[in-house]
Formats: structure tokens, sequence, C-alpha cells
């Protein structure tokens, strides 16, 4: 009895079209599932990671403070220090050349900024994806529910007979396309939007250490709200 109703039964008695469309919809689950696990390890990974922030700067130096941050390349938060650090020694090695078209300020500015940009690609990667499935899986489930409904007519037709026990079965297992198609887009909207969140909060730390990083490297001390004594990061650069 069972094997009369139900996905298995859809795809027994569906046609190629029926079965491109299910396939279809069975990859974009798939790969939208593998997308939401990978990147929400990284977000997590990522937020891990800004808790160090603030050891790092109770460090007695650079380098205690780039091992207190991790000591991955793919620390975003070390790579922004690492890339401050680049930008303030190029620039002073070369300030003879430098200082009379761009300042100190500007040229950290620009190397922080394009750390962060990069950072920024890292983490978006792979949401096209979810965007993707999560506006078309509908209506792919549409599509394959109308193909449904007009192979089952067009078989009830053949067949002379328009009975409810003969309408129903066959419209039912059609509809069920419509549900694969919400039962993809839904996790895959849910995640976009929880992805993009965490990489908002990931990117506002990654903006507001950047800040920090210019003022130590632009004045030689972390600007941060708060009483006079506690102004002044006792950390010698790099």
């Amino acid at each position: 009895m069972d094997s009369q109703f139900g996905l298995y039964h859809v795809w027994s008695q569906g046609d190629w079209v029926t079965r491109t469309v299910f396939i279809a919809l069975i990859g974009m689950s798939l790969a939208s599932w593998v997308v939401i696990l990978i990147k929400a390890l990284d977000v997590i990974r990522a937020k891990s990671l800004a808790a160090k922030v603030e050891g790092f700067w109770h460090s007695t130096d650079m380098a205690e403070g780039l091992n207190k941050l991790g000591t991955s390349d793919s620390n975003p938060f070390r790579e922004l220090a690492i890339e401050g650090r680049e930008a303030a020694a190029h620039h002073r090695a070369t300030q003879a050349q430098l200082h009379d078209s761009l300042d100190v300020s500007d040229w950290i500015s620009r190397a922080l900024r394009n750390s962060i940009d990069n950072t920024t690609g890292r983490l978006q990667a792979g949401l096209a994806i979810l965007a993707s499935v999560g506006s078309t899986a509908p209506f792919v489930g549409l599509f394959g529910t109308v193909w449904g409904i007009y192979h089952a007519l067009m078989s009830i037709g053949a067949a002379g007979q328009a009975t409810i026990d003969k309408v129903a079965g066959p419209i039912g297992e059609a509809l069920i396309m419509t549900a694969m198609g919400l039962a993809v887009a839904i996790p895959a909207v849910l995640g976009y939007n929880a992805l993009v969140r965490g990489n908002k909060h990931i990117l506002a730390k990654l903006g507001r250490f950047a800040h920090d990083l210019h003022s130590y490297y632009v004045t030689g001390a972390r600007v941060i709200a708060g009483p006079a004594d506690s102004r002044v990061v006792p950390m010698k650069k790099a």
C-alpha cells in the first residue's frame, strides 16, 4: 500500500521531466545545507577569534600580540594586524618618496581597508548559492507540480475515468513537488539571513579592531573610551 504513495511513487510514475525536477531539488537542498554548515562553522570560528582581540592589546609587544590572536594564516584579525604593521614599516622605509603624496594615515587606512575587503569576500563566498536556492526552489517545485498535474490529467483522460479516487492520488502526488520546493527554499532563506547577521557581527568587530590598529600605528597608542590612564595600551611598536 505504501508503495503506491509518497516520493517513491512520484519518482516511479513520473517521466523524465518530473525526475529531472526531483533530482534538481535534491541537489539544491544538498548544496544549500553544505554551504550552511561550512559557513556556520566559519562564523563560529571567527567569533571565537574576535574574543582574543582584547588580549592582543594587553601584550608587551607585537610578536606576543600576534601569537595571542592565533597562528593561522586564515585568521582575519591576525591578517589585519600584519597588514597594518607591514604598511607602517613600508611607509617608514620609503618616507622620502611617499611623504609628499600620501601621509602615513592614508597609507595605513588603505592597507587595512584592503584586508577587510578580502575578509568580506571570503565571508560572503557561497551566500549567492543560498540566495539563488531560496529564490528559485519554490518555482522549480511549482514547475514540477504543474507538469505532474498535466501528466496526471493526460493519464486520466486516456483512461476515460475522472472519479475522485482516480484524480486525488495523481494530483496529490504532483503537489508533493511544491512541498519539496518549499522544503528546499525555507532552510536556504533562513540560513542566508542567519549567516548575513553573523558576518555583519564579524565585520563590525574587524572594523573596530582596524580603527584601533590605525590609531596605534599612526600615533603609537590605541584610542579607546574611558579614563585618561586607560587610553594608552602598553605595547611596543613592531
